[in-house]
């Protein structure tokens, strides 16, 4: 994938995500959030013997959904504690 579609790609997703989180982020941090959930993701789905992001398409987005909420989760859990 090129440059200008993991920047659509990341901030589709961590704005998916913070809307699932119950927050409200920027959209430098949606997008920020949005590519590292994808790594994650993907490596969490590698972990267990499954295919990671692939490309633009509907797996690829809920494995990186997946990531950027686990993301976000662990984020905020480190701030309260």
């Amino acid at each position: 994938m090129s440059i200008l579609v993991y920047i659509i790609f990341g901030a589709l997703v961590g704005w998916v995500a913070s809307i699932v989180m119950g927050g409200t982020n920027g959209l430098l941090i949606d997008i920020i959030v949005g590519i590292i959930g994808a790594s994650l993701g993907g490596w969490i789905m590698d972990f267990f013997g499954k295919s990671g992001v692939s490309g633009f398409n509907v797996y690829s987005f809920l494995v990186a959904l997946l990531g950027a909420v686990v993301l976000i989760a662990v984020v905020r859990a480190l701030q309260r504690g």
